[in-house]
């Protein structure tokens, strides 16, 4: 175990990136200058150094609005792009012509590793604008060489009509959307007229149920692709085709799992929390940045051959945690549950709600299940098994396949009515 630690500490070349990228902000006015100055930190020679710089997080980034981590002079941006500030105020990030570029080489770094060409059609639909993703995708392509469909989300008529007359054969999406145009491919009986061939899927984590659901409906290979606005965008890293994990470029980023509780770091192969630097980023450039992102580092080489580090595929979100009774949950956990139950969909809704009258919280799962299968023993046996497994026994409503809203961006799976 001793030596796969070492596995996660910078090498040479990286302390002297994270060195230059201290040395930089500590001669500008940006929030992380005034931040490294106060901690007396002036540089980076070593693993020690390295892990005595504090992290860094959305909050800062929020204190920091509009553009407190900017880092170079405004003539030096050309772009920004923003998350949507569900939860806050948004958080901006300003990009450098580098910043843009060195984006684009990892997302097309990406399509290669997935097997896609030059020769591919690229049919994109994630958004455009503030967020990072239909941007991103684009860029990869035409870094490629290949042919980019930008259609962004939405207008599913007219997602099938140009996926069928330009005979598509990548489709880039979050895994909702998939879901739905994989759905209507099946409903239509338009499996024999697309000719995708792979699918490049990002932006939230899926179960394994709803993959194997894309995969056979649409008949195509799947790629995780991660990322998230705060660093890039998505982009920087992938799974391979031997499926083994994701691929991250670590010419670009260092990557740290750590124990989201203590903030210490974990031995490669131990469930974590993802802590993101960027190497050479320009514009906001972020040191030991908690993504909430759960996931470990594939310790040893991959089969592919590829040198570069993987991570397994994400697990969730540390701040996706809700409670119920006092028992601590993960959405994760409950697809464990449904997977387990014949009949079941990927799709479901969890409700929270606090019942005053028995001053109790109450927990309504409605799920998904095929009409095969009886709903109310479903309903039954779902209840059975989520008890035994997280000794809450929720209130399970089953209904038709198709019957919950499907989404063009992430889904809502909790929403706690108790906030």
């Amino acid at each position: 175990m001793y030596k796969e630690r070492l596995k996660m500490k910078l090498n040479e070349k990286q302390i002297a990136q994270v060195d230059a990228q201290i040395k930089r902000l500590l001669n500008t006015d940006s929030y992380y200058g005034r931040v490294y100055r106060e901690a007396g930190i002036t540089g980076c020679t070593c693993q020690e150094d390295f892990e005595k710089i504090p992290f860094s997080s959305k909050d800062d980034l929020r204190n920091a609005y509009p553009l407190g981590i900017q880092a170079v002079p405004d003539e030096e941006v050309v772009r920004i792009h923003s998350s949507s500030g569900t939860t806050g105020k948004p958080v901006i990030i300003p990009y450098t012509a580098k910043d843009v570029d060195d984006w684009a080489i990892m997302f097309a770094r990406c399509y290669e590793t997935a097997g896609i060409t030059n020769k591919d059609r690229i049919h994109i639909t994630p958004g455009y604008g503030l967020w990072t993703a239909g941007i991103g995708f684009q860029a990869g392509a035409e870094k490629l060489g290949a042919m980019a469909i930008p259609m962004g989300p939405g207008n599913t008529e007219k997602q099938l009509q140009m996926m069928v007359d330009l005979k598509s054969t990548v489709i880039c999406a979050t895994s909702s959307y998939a879901l739905l145009l994989a759905e209507e491919i099946d409903k239509r009986g338009m499996k024999d007229q697309i000719c995708l061939t792979k699918g490049v899927i990002g932006s939230e984590r899926w179960s394994e149920k709803k993959r194997e659901y894309i995969r056979e409906k649409l008949g195509i290979e799947l790629y995780d692709i991660y990322g998230l606005t705060e660093i890039y965008g998505p982009g920087i890293g992938v799974n391979c085709p031997d499926q083994e994990g994701m691929h991250y470029w670590d010419d670009y980023l260092y990557i740290e799992i750590i124990d989201p509780v203590t903030g210490e770091q974990v031995p490669d192969g131990e469930k974590g929390e993802i802590v993101i630097t960027t190497l050479v980023k320009e514009g906001a450039p972020l040191l030991r940045f908690r993504t909430h992102d759960l996931s470990r580092i594939i310790p040893g080489e991959c089969t592919c051959g590829r040198s570069y580090p993987r991570l397994d595929i994400i697990d969730g979100r540390s701040d996706d945690m809700f409670k119920v009774h006092g028992v601590n949950m993960f959405p994760s956990q409950v697809e464990e549950v449904l997977s387990q139950i014949d009949g079941v969909s990927s799709e479901y809704q969890i409700n929270i709600a606090h019942d005053d009258e028995k001053n109790r919280d109450v927990m309504l799962i409605t799920a998904e299940a095929e009409g095969r299968v009886n709903f109310e023993a479903t309903a039954k046996a779902i209840t059975a098994l989520f008890k035994s497994r997280m000794s809450v026994t929720p209130k399970v409503t089953v209904v038709p396949v198709g019957t919950l809203p499907r989404s063009e961006k992430k889904t809502k799976r909790v929403i706690d009515h108790r906030d």
